[in-house]
Formats: structure tokens, sequence, C-alpha cells
């Protein structure tokens, strides 16, 4: 292709792979590359937020969403810096996105020079990103940059996808090299490892003994686009579903068959289906300390009488927290494939008689559930009760829409209550929960799926940690909506100080001043000053007018809910931290077998 600039090949590079966006933010370091994207405007769109956070999530969430990536662009230092935790996200939920970063000239390495990180090597920001990333890269010349590009892209979708990272020196932006830039050849969507033939025979020897099976469903089913085959198997072989939260959606959430999330703040028929359950086949799924009630065995799961079939694409995952009885390395939609051909080719096998027991036993943990959680259907109350905003959200809100959930209080009621449609539509921050995931990367969501309605439910707390998100909506006419959780607090951390430290409250309520009156901003007014149209709601009468009027505007909205804070959602199951005690669940027991 003859004499490039490095950020020539890179813009051409990511122009190749069709990559649609660069989430990033100028600074000295990076200016080179961005006179390049100046002649690029009409293959790629530069979305500059006020944040460098912001990018990052709003990158991830696209992924999560399209399942492709796209890059960020930072600058040098503190820049670059900013990202790191929407790098740590992404990788803790598996998901990708390139983050390229600038970095000082090769020539002044080790010279101390303007945000050069060089306590203990030179141009060492890549020390900073490594926790966090498959990989990083930092090519030292224009000529290194083609290979690293194309390693980049293959690594970030290939097998468990994650973010990956380029940081380059503000040289190799402007020195040239002949070089051919050529595409990628990432088939992470499509490199799709099965099982071996004799282990799924021996999985489906499992199935047929077994009495009480479920599966427990993770965000491997969600990246391998195998809702279709999940939901063939569950229907054939009426297998019960456990969702792990970014598994939610990949077997419709009102089927009969789906039980919900599991662990403290599941629901309680996945709960007693996990505690009861004389098999489970988790496919890619993990068993960390919220989905397992902290590993207790009896509250979510009863490893190892209960037998395990454990498939992840990831081989360090299997059996990290659990003995497994059977586990092997493959993605999800070829596994549950074969295992639906194989127990089809089972003509004796009817498992409609033979677990009929088993689906008679969790109607009635349903319907215990239900007769629970029923109303009081005189109440109407100011503040808003919780649970009606999230079963207010799910009457109005269309059935394709996408929720980003940001990390706090609010997120445990989505987890116990939500019943998502579609996989690709319910999007949070598990692994890392950082906080500001929802706030910002709704902006990516809407961007991934333009179209259909983008709704972020989001904490006081976290939103007013990004609430510069509300200048980018308006920048780039995304119509995104947010709706503020404002309970006046920390919620989650007051919850927990209330129940684990004798309601010794310190640091999780905001006050006004002196005085200890409840403090917040007025968020609607916020939103109105930075152009997004505003709304306050203090009654549960006035929430579904506000949403409705916020989905006919089609720009973005800001509601701000006054929720109540002295409820509290159900404990199905636990959650310790050591070495405090655990607390018994408020709605169910433990059971030991």
């Amino acid at each position: 292709m003859g004499k490039m600039k490095g950020a020539e090949i890179i813009a051409e590079f990511l122009a190749k792979e069709e990559v649609p966006y660069i989430f990033g933010i100028c600074g000295h370091g990076n200016v080179g590359i961005l006179d390049t994207l100046y002649d690029y405007q009409d293959k790629i769109k530069l979305i500059s937020p006020r944040h460098e956070q912001v990018a990052g999530h709003m990158a991830d969430a696209y992924f999560r969403v399209a399942h492709k990536p796209v890059a960020t662009l930072t600058s040098c230092g503190p820049g670059s810096a900013n990202i790191v935790m929407a790098t740590a996200c992404a990788q803790a939920d598996s998901s990708a996105f390139l983050a390229i970063t600038a970095n000082v000239p090769t020539s002044q390495f080790n010279r101390g020079p303007f945000q050069e990180s060089y306590q203990h090597f030179q141009g060492d920001f890549p020390s900073v990103m490594r926790p966090y990333v498959k990989r990083s890269f930092q090519p030292s010349r224009p000529e290194m940059l083609p290979l690293a590009l194309r390693q980049s892209m293959n690594l970030m979708v290939s097998g468990r996808p994650g973010p990956v990272h380029l940081d380059v020196p503000y040289d190799v932006f402007q020195e040239e090299a002949d070089v051919t830039v050529t595409r990628s050849d990432a088939k992470g969507t499509t490199i799709r490892s099965g099982v071996a033939r004799e282990t799924i025979a021996e999985i489906a020897d499992l199935v047929a003994r077994a009495e009480r099976p479920v599966l427990f469903v993770g965000h491997g089913v969600t990246l391998s686009e195998a809702s279709a085959d999940l939901t063939q198997l569950v229907e054939r072989f009426a297998i019960p579903v456990i969702s792990s939260p970014n598994g939610m959606g990949t077997l419709d959430m009102y089927h009969p068959l789906s039980l919900g999330f599991i662990g403290r703040n599941g629901a309680y028929p996945a709960n007693q289906a996990g505690r009861h359950a004389d098999l489970v086949i988790a496919v890619g799924a993990r068993f960390d300390d919220r989905s397992s009630s902290t590993w207790i065995q009896g509250y979510s799961w009863n490893f190892p009488a209960t037998k395990l079939v454990h498939i992840d694409i990831d081989p360090a995952e299997i059996g990290r927290n659990y003995p497994v009885t059977i586990g092997a390395t493959a993605d999800a939609r070829t596994f549950l494939r074969q295992l639906v051909e194989e127990l089809a080719g089972r003509g004796a096998f009817d498992a409609n008689s033979r677990f009929a027991q088993w689906r008679k036993a969790i109607a009635g943990w349903q319907r215990e559930w239900q007769d629970f959680l029923k109303p009081d259907e005189t109440e109407s109350t100011s503040p808003v009760r919780p649970e009606t905003i999230v079963a207010d959200l799910q009457r109005i809100l269309p059935a394709d829409t996408i929720l980003s959930l940001d990390s706090g209080q609010h997120h445990n009621w989505f987890m116990q209550f939500w019943k998502a449609r579609h996989p690709q539509a319910m999007l949070n921050s598990w692994g890392f929960s950082a906080m500001g995931f929802g706030v910002c990367g709704v902006l990516g969501a809407a961007l991934a799926a333009p179209g259909r309605p983008h709704v972020a439910v989001v904490g006081d707390g976290g939103f007013t940690m990004a609430p510069h998100v509300l200048c980018t909506a308006v920048e780039y006419d995304i119509p995104a909506i947010w709706i503020v959780w404002n309970n006046f607090a920390w919620g989650a951390i007051r919850d927990l100080q209330h129940g684990l430290f004798d309601g010794r409250e310190i640091g999780t309520a905001f006050h006004h001043g002196s005085n200890k009156d409840a403090y917040n901003p007025d968020f609607a007014a916020m939103a109105r000053s930075c152009g997004v149209e505003g709304l306050t709601v203090k009654h549960e009468d006035e929430l579904g007018s506000a949403v409705q009027h916020a989905l006919r505007l089609g720009k973005p909205c800001l509601i701000d809910v006054h929720v109540r804070s002295d409820i509290k959602p159900p404990s199905t199951g636990t959650w310790q931290l050591p070495p405090l005690q655990h607390r018994e669940p408020v709605f169910g027991s433990r059971v030991l077998f």
C-alpha cells in the first residue's frame, strides 16, 4: 500500500474491519491520529464524550449488544488512566473492545517527560492495563502496527472475549512505514469447538438417570447467540433454567421453565431448584459468590452431593469453585446442539413423564413465591415502592427494549424481579460491578441497536459519578432514557450497614449540610440545563405516564424517581463477607442432602 503514517495504518485497519465508531477524547498525545481520523470520517465516526470512563463503558455496551468490537482512543497519562475501570468491567464480564492509548515519544522514554509512567520501566502504561485486558501491545515502530492490530482483533473475539490494549507512542502515530494493511482473520463467532462424542454420551447418560436436573446458563450462552438452541433443549426435554445476570433473556423469562436468577437476591424458585437438583448442567456460567450464596452449601447449590456438568469456553473457569462430575471446554451453542441431538436419538427417554414430579415441585415453588410477593393493591405511596418501579417498567416498556443497569440497590431488585424477553437486552455490570456502566453504557447500546428503546436504570449515587453523559447524548443526538433511582443514599451499602452492623449508618446517606435533611441535586433540572428533557416523579401514580412520555419523545430524557428506602429486596439465599456471619434468607431456608 506504500508508505503510511502509523495513524493511517490504524485508521485503515479499523476501516477494513468495518469498525463504525471510535469513542475517545482528545489530548496532546493523540492529536496525530485525530488528524488522520479527519480524513476517515466517512468510514469511522468519532464520538467524543466528556470523560474517558464513558468512552470505555460505551464500547463495552456496544459489544454486548452487537457482538462486534469498536475502539476507544485516549491520550497519555490521566486520560488513559481514566479508562482502566471500564476495561476491568469489560474483562470481568467477557466483553471486548480495542483500547488505544497514546504514550510519550520513544525518544523520550525513561526521561520523565510530561505524563510518562517511568518508575519501574520506561513508557510503562501497559503495566497499568495488564490485569484488565487479554493482552497489551506496545509497537515501537510503525511497521509493527499491522501485526499488532491483526493480533489484537483476533484475540479480542476468540475464545472468551475481552478487551485488548494497544499503547502507541506519539512518534509511532507520525512516522511512516512501507506496509500492507490487511484484515484480521478473526473468527471468534464462527470457531465453535464442541465436546468429544463420548463426553456428550456421558452427559446424556446423566440426564437420562437424573430426576431433578437444571440448566444454569450464563453470558457464554448469550455470547454464543445460542438462545434458539437453549429454547429447543428446554422445550423438548423439559429441563428448567436458572440464569446468571448476563444470561438473562437467552430463554424468554416468561417461559414456565425459566426460574430466574439465583443467590442472595435471586428468585425463590431458582434457589429452591438449585438446592434440590440432583444434576446441574452449567453452560457458559461462573459460580461467583453472588450467584452461589458465597459457596455455602445448601443455600443455592448442594455440590458435591449434586452432580455438576460444567461447560465453558474458558478452561480456567471449569471447576474453579466446585468439583465437576464432567467438565469440558466448548462453545455454548455447539454444546447445546450436541446435547439436543444426543438426547433426541434416545427414543426411550421420555422427559415429560420422567421429570413430571420435578416440574410439579417447581410449579409449587413458583406459586409460593408469587403469593409471598402479592402487593397491597390498595396501597399507593409517595415516594414510590421499589417493586412498583420494576413492575411498571415491565408493563410499559416494549419487549425489545434494551435495559442498561448500573451497580446499586436498584440492581438487586431487577435481578430478582425483571423478566428479560430477549438475549443481549439486559446489560449488567456483574463481575467487576463498576458504578457508571449503566449510566454510560446506554449510549453505546443505543448506537449498536438504533431504533429500539434504550433505558438505563441507575442509582442516584452512580448517576452523579457520570452526569456528563447528558452532554454527550445531546451532542450526538442519542435518544437514551435515564431513570434515576433516587433514594438519597448509597442504598446497597446502607442496607449492609443495617443488616450486618446493627444500623450503625455512616458515610452512606446523602445529607444537606449539618441539618441532616436528605439531599440530592434536582436531577431533572440538571438534565434540562444540558438540553435533556427532565421529569420528576414522587408518587407512583405519576411513573407510568412519565415513562410513556419519555418513550414518545424520541430524544434524550431523564426521569428522577424518588424511591422508598425502607423496603429491602427479600433475600432467598445468603451472602457472606468473612469473617462476618452470613444471614438467613428472608424467604426460604437452607437445604442439605
